[in-house]
């Protein structure tokens, strides 16, 4: 089983993860996780936070001589901005009275973590809980995704993100945009979009709601191609591919809905225009559909065509001209607290988006294929490629 840990805050001293689960003998590329995190960074509507920070990997342990030795891989990404919170953020016990210093926050944002969270704890002090909460803590996955993705190479599957809407800006989804033209975006795209023109036109709608001292949210799809069929199983709920990938979307912070192929619109059209045809090329020796409404997954496995899932991001809760709240302490009516934050995040949720999907999959290759070393896997996998072409 592969799965990864996370921990560290916000505004602390680092970043911390544990991936475990990966075979020996995998190639790791330091270069290629920091080219990730750089991606992360980057897209239209950002804010301040990534102007300081520079995120760079740290790996600690599990990696020698530019190979996984079967080990977990430990890794840290240090926080820059952490100088400015060490009286904050500090672990010993600190002088009470510099309440500044302290920068408690006693005045949940809507739609955020603190109240819930605060109410979970029994603290008077959100700060507890929304460091944990911030969506700084995906700058970790984005890390392990890195290396699940070095995995999946190995193995022929591919994974790109692209942007497929900002507030009211919508790219159609039909005819499915192709790969190629999804890969082709440019590095220097502000938001990873495919339609220039729309992207522009996104570009205004965060303009307009930065103006307003407002967030926007945002529609981003993940595509993966060159998946083998028979990854994830129909024998139990939680083995189902199309679960385990929903679950590692929606588990991005403000994703609140995530669509695997057609997905909603599915449920508006009869079977005979949803569901895929199969065809057969006997040149290949391999079974193909000529559409992808089920984007890539039938029955809870993969089917062999690309894998494609789209999720649906709220607007940021964290509003510059904030909404109305209630004192944790007090139970006053108030204005709730404005911490830095960005307008919109729809780039850098996309390569979340892949990260997450590589570390579903990845997960599902290790278990399809097994073995305790990569060649061990590859050995497997080679076998499994003839039995589909001897079929």
């Amino acid at each position: 089983m592969l799965r990864f840990l996370t921990a560290g805050e916000s505004h602390g001293p680092a970043l911390t993860i544990i991936l475990d689960g990966l075979p020996a003998g995998l190639p790791i590329s330091t270069t290629a996780i920091n080219a990730d995190l750089a991606r992360r960074q980057a897209g239209y509507g950002r804010g301040g936070r990534m102007a300081i920070e520079k995120d760079e990997i740290v790996i600690q342990g599990g990696v020698r001589h530019g190979m996984t030795m079967g080990g977990p891989v430990a890794m840290l990404i240090l926080n820059r901005d952490w100088p400015s919170w060490k009286t904050a953020m500090a672990v010993e016990a600190v002088d009470e009275k510099d309440a500044a210093a302290l920068r408690r926050v006693r005045l949940p944002r809507p739609g955020h973590a603190d109240l819930a969270g605060a109410l979970k704890t029994g603290t008077h002090d959100a700060r507890d809980v929304l460091e944990r909460a911030s969506a700084r803590e995906t700058t970790g996955r984005v890390a392990a995704g890195a290396v699940a993705r070095q995995l999946l190479e190995r193995f022929g599957m591919q994974i790109a993100s692209h942007t497929l809407g900002v507030a009211g800006v919508q790219v159609p989804r039909e005819p499915e945009i192709p790969w190629d033209r999804i890969a082709a975006i440019a590095a220097t795209s502000p938001l990873r979009c495919v339609d220039a023109v729309l992207e522009a036109e996104m570009q205004k709608e965060i303009d307009r709601a930065r103006e307003s001292q407002d967030s926007v949210g945002g529609v981003f799809q993940v595509v993966v191609r060159g998946v083998p069929p028979g990854l994830g199983s129909c024998r139990q709920w939680d083995t189902r591919l199309e679960a385990r990938l929903g679950r590692a979307l929606l588990s991005i912070q403000a994703v609140k809905a995530v669509e695997i192929g057609d997905g909603c619109a599915a449920a508006a059209r009869r079977g005979s225009q949803v569901h895929d045809e199969i065809h057969y090329d006997a040149g290949r020796h391999r079974f193909y559909r000529r559409t992808n409404r089920a984007g890539g997954i039938e029955g809870g496995m993969s089917n062999g065509e690309e894998i494609r899932a789209t999720a649906f991001l709220k607007p940021l809760s964290t509003l510059p001209r904030p909404l109305r709240t209630i004192d944790l302490v007090d139970k006053t009516e108030a204005q709730a607290t404005v911490e830095r934050t960005d307008t919109c995040v729809i780039a850098a949720a996309g390569v979340i988006g892949e990260a997450m999907a590589a570390l579903t999959l990845a997960e599902a290759c290790i278990e399809k294929f097994g073995g305790d070393s990569i060649a061990e896997m590859e050995r497997n996998a080679a076998g499994y490629r003839r039995q589909l072409e001897e079929y």
